[in-house]
């Protein structure tokens, strides 16, 4: 279970700096387009250098994040994946220029604290599959968070990257659940090409980077973020303890709910009052020096 823990919280660390890095080297060629979803916008970015840098990162919280999966309960790898968003509040205060406000500084020490109480509460990863056709459902969940992200592009700055962060969140909770659905990985076998979550894994890798990467570009680092987190965090939770047998230890099940709402609602309140700042051309001139 400590084992199970440390590599979700990792992965949050490589994901919450891959993050920043990647926020920066999106804003530097966003060239201020309106729309919801922007796939132009990815292929400029991955020209840039930071964006490739958190790339790496991003690949390297993967297979952590899949190890984690097969030893802890999907609830706590969705929890301690929330700490991203601390690292993430953290990192824009640094590279973005962005200030981080008492209040935030206070939201980062909840979700630290839900993450423990998890931690000490959480019980064995279930073993069942869920419901016959959930593997083809969460290829339906890809094409609705692709759908809520073109629907994004009416809506202000603000709430827009919010929205776009959460349907990328949908898009990375369908990697948590598919990931669970894959008894073995065998690339020899015939079966593993035809499961659907092997599909949805990858299809919903794809929307939630596409996504994320238009609500970088386009409001608040920390508020795209943290509907990331919370668009890949309760879902999957309630689909492990619902279908797939995730449990609590004995008596503790109160822990793990308290522990699940005050690190969603430390999440929340980065949403909130997060607001990085655009890094100040004078202090960073990307445009020059950040391509590949």
């Amino acid at each position: 279970m400590l084992i199970g823990l440390l590599l979700a919280l990792g992965c949050s660390l490589c994901y919450g700096t891959a993050s920043v890095w990647q926020a920066a080297a999106t804003r530097s060629v966003n060239a201020g387009s309106g729309s919801g979803v922007d796939a132009m916008l990815l292929v400029r970015a991955v020209r840039q250098w930071r964006y490739l840098a958190g790339l790496g990162l991003d690949g390297l919280g993967f297979l952590l994040q899949v190890v984690a999966l097969r030893l802890v309960p999907i609830y706590v790898v969705a929890a301690a994946l929330a700490a991203s968003l601390a690292v993430t509040a953290v990192g824009a205060a640094w590279v973005l220029s962005a200030r981080l406000a008492p209040v935030e500084r206070v939201a980062v020490g909840v979700v630290c604290v839900g993450l423990a109480m998890l931690g000490l509460a959480a019980g064995p990863e279930g073993s069942r599959h869920g419901p016959t056709g959930l593997g083809w459902a969460l290829l339906g969940m890809v094409a609705a968070v692709f759908l809520a992200g073109a629907a994004a592009g009416r809506l202000g700055d603000r709430w827009r990257a919010l929205v776009l962060g959460l349907a990328a969140g949908g898009g990375f909770g369908v990697v948590e659940v598919g990931v669970r659905l894959i008894d073995v990985i065998d690339p020899t076998s015939a079966a593993w090409y035809i499961n659907p979550a092997l599909y949805a894994v990858a299809a919903g890798g794809v929307a939630g980077y596409v996504l994320l990467t238009s609500a970088l570009g386009r409001g608040s680092v920390t508020t795209a973020v943290a509907g990331m987190v919370v668009g890949e965090t309760i879902g999957p939770a309630l689909v492990g303890v619902g279908w797939l047998g995730d449990r609590t230890r004995d008596g503790l099940g109160w822990m793990v709910v308290t522990g699940f709402a005050i690190a969603v609602a430390g999440t929340l309140a980065l949403a909130r009052f997060g607001e990085a700042a655009d890094p100040e051309p004078t202090k960073t001139p990307l445009r020059q020096s950040n391509t590949a």
